[in-house]
């Protein structure tokens, strides 16, 4: 696959007052320095939930909050904002295929699509004309998150793939679907 990569390379965690704060910072080339981090310590979300950041010197504040799981927000129910505009977001669990689980998002005028490619440590985020492309060294902890565009990808792009890399995005394939059955349940029983 051609294009332009990019590594962040997790560094110490800080202490906040929601607990450790974990982040990850490195160069894009061309955008310059850019930061993942959960949970972000800036707002005033209820403790059940957890939220995601990523901001930068070229890149817009794009944030993700959602139900706190395993610290980190859920999928279901969530909230992607960029420089505090809402997205659209949606998904269909039971659909078959990883395409028809993806998570769909309108944004600035743009459409993206974001899919788990072989295996739960691979992610793309698909627009017409871009694709960012993106692996964790590890699942749960990586100590590297790369990423490869191509295409007219922008900091908007680079920037949405990142924060949901911090995003519990298991369910995206089959079987993290029924392992997120229980709990999916047990979300839904809280609401009556």
């Amino acid at each position: 696959m051609g294009g332009l990569t990019f590594e962040l390379q997790r560094a110490a965690s800080v202490r906040g007052a929601r607990g450790d704060v974990y982040l990850w910072t490195g160069d894009v080339g061309g955008l310059g320095r850019v930061e993942l981090a959960f949970p972000a310590e800036h707002s005033d979300y209820p403790s059940e939930y957890c939220e995601v950041a990523v901001s930068g010197e070229s890149f817009p504040l794009v944030t993700y909050l959602g139900l706190r799981y395993l610290r980190r927000p859920l999928l279901a129910r969530g909230e992607l904002r960029v420089d505090w505009d809402p997205a659209d977001l949606s998904r269909n669990v039971w659909w078959p295929g990883r395409g028809g689980r993806a998570l769909r998002i309108r944004l600035k005028e743009r459409t993206y699509t974001y899919v788990e490619r072989g295996g739960k440590r691979r992610h793309e985020l698909v627009r017409p004309g871009a694709s960012v492309h993106m692996t964790r060294s590890s699942w749960r902890n990586p100590s590297t998150i790369s990423g490869t565009w191509t295409g007219d990808a922008d900091a908007l792009d680079i920037g949405v793939a990142l924060v949901l890399e911090g995003v519990y995005t298991r369910n995206l394939s089959l079987s993290g679907a029924l392992v997120s059955l229980p709990g999916r349940f047990l979300n839904r029983f809280n609401d009556l």
